[in-house]
């Protein structure tokens, strides 16, 4: 512990982005470069977060600060280390932010300790990489802490929070109190919606920011009906005889080769490539509820439909600061052992390797170019950008009307909303629905591809920090 990772980030050309945009965006976008090349010539942006695989922010920052560093600015990522208790202690603040008890353990004097403990460790090797005036940008409730010595050391810093709930309880307002006397001092907040926001935090000093996904990156970029076939039959996702290692384009434009297999459990043999398939890809966490995925389809689609359903998650020791997934994996292959055979047959439980990023991220992009459908039933949500993903592929969707969700689906728009992500018969009759409807999934598809066009890609995330840099 107390060893900083640095994580390498690959220059990404804008040039490519700029053509994919319209003409005011470009305009706007090529404005905004010019300005904060200017500004920041001599100052560092840099990122600091817990994990550099696994989640929404570990899937971004390449992207934000790849298109930083190709227009000049130095923007860096460092990734800080901590203790399995300290772990265990931002878990239970990240359910309790979402507005879950988590493990309902104790928030108090020990855990401030063991908090602080480790964000000493940290900031004695931070504050090494970090300079007066410099713009640091700290990711979530592990990071907190770093604040106040950062700013003594000159730097501006913003706390940039990716989670919340709309709907406050004592669980949301527990974990907030605990967090204040660390995060309340930062120069700048940033939440994916303004509701996610505590009381304590300034308005004034409030920045709304939703994620982003970029169409050039390995899980977005454009992949033949021929390379999906081979991805997902090397890795085990689908039918296949044994195909030889599949290739795919790296985000610095080089060809990767896929040699790490999925771990699938499953009875009996994976789904013809042909069989229609309903996929949920999230963290092994309970707020994403995949049990009640399961359930849902060996209820109410399976013994009506010929369709699969997929579950896939990262390979549980992937994820460094997430120390309930190998917990919840253990609850849904129970959850699936318990399931009549026939049923059981056509759910397939899949860990993605995740030693290599780009391999991940090119695995995941093949299962949800071949989804039927794709869901996200989710109890509670701070964006799930693993929806603005699927959508960027025209995929159908069926998930829950929570958080960030409802920011990317329109309701029969841009995909169908359950009210309430409990009722997993209203969640079975929507996938039913659509599975007899291909029409309909065409259409839903179609419109939340060009919602994401118009709301979710990255020269909008850019031009927001931006303005976010320049109000600093």
């Amino acid at each position: 512990m107390g060893i900083l990772e640095e994580v390498r980030i690959q220059p990404q050309p804008l040039d490519r982005l700029l053509e994919l945009i319209s003409p005011e965006r470009r305009a706007l976008l090529r404005d905004a470069v010019q300005d904060g090349v200017s500004r920041f010539a001599n100052r560092t942006v840099m990122n600091v977060n817990s994990t550099a695989t696994g989640g929404g922010v570990a899937e971004m920052l390449p992207t934000l600060l790849g298109y930083l560093r190709g227009t000049g600015i130095d923007a860096q990522w460092t990734v800080i280390h901590g203790t399995p208790p300290f772990f265990e202690l931002t878990k239970r603040l990240h359910n309790g932010i979402h507005g879950a008890p988590g493990d309902g353990g104790a928030l108090g004097d020990e855990e401030h300790a063991v908090y602080r403990d480790v964000t000493h460790e940290n900031m004695a090797e931070l504050l090494a990489l970090v300079g007066n005036d410099d713009l640091v940008l700290l990711h979530d409730p592990q990071t907190a802490g770093l604040i106040e010595p950062l700013k003594r050391a000159g730097a501006k810093v913003v706390w940039r929070c990716h989670i919340g709930t709309d709907a406050p309880n004592e669980w949301s307002e527990r974990a907030w109190r605990f967090l204040e006397p660390y995060a309340s001092t930062a120069d700048a907040f940033v939440f994916s919606r303004a509701s996610y926001a505590p009381s304590w935090v300034d308005r004034a000093q409030l920045h709304v920011i939703p994620p982003s996904i970029d169409p050039f990156q390995p899980k977005n970029d454009h992949l033949s009906a021929a390379q999906v076939h081979d991805i997902l039959s090397y890795v085990g996702i689908v039918d296949s005889k044994s195909p030889p290692p599949p290739h795919f384009k790296r985000a610095d434009g080089t060809t990767g080769r896929l040699d790490r297999h999925a771990d699938v459990l499953q009875t009996g043999p994976p789904p013809r490539f042909d069989a229609p398939l309903v996929v949920q890809i999230s963290r092994w966490d309970r707020l994403k509820d995949m049990t009640g995925v399961m359930r849902a389809f060996a209820d109410h689609v399976s013994p009506t439909t010929d369709a699969h359903l997929l579950l896939a998650g990262p390979n549980v020791t992937g994820v460094a600061d997430d120390p309930e997934g190998a917990e919840v994996l253990m609850e849904c292959m129970e959850v699936w052992r318990q399931l009549p055979h026939a049923e059981r047959s056509r759910v397939h439980l899949a860990c993605l390797p995740t030693a290599d990023i780009e391999e991940n991220a090119v695995i995941v992009n093949a299962i949800q170019r071949h989804a039927t459908i794709v869901t996200q039933k989710s109890l509670a949500e701070g964006f799930g950008l693993t929806v603005s993903e699927a959508l960027w592929k025209s995929r159908p969707m069926v998930a829950s009307r929570t958080g960030g969700i409802s920011d990317q689906i329109e309701h029969d728009v841009s995909g169908l909303l359950i009210d309430d992500p409990a009722d997993l018969t209203t969640f079975g009759a929507a996938l039913c629905h659509l599975l007899a409807n291909p029409d309909e999934a065409r259409r839903l598809g179609a419109g939340g591809r060009a919602h994401v066009e118009r709301e979710f890609l990255t020269d909008r995330h850019l031009l927001q920090f931006a303005a976010l840099a320049t109000s600093l």
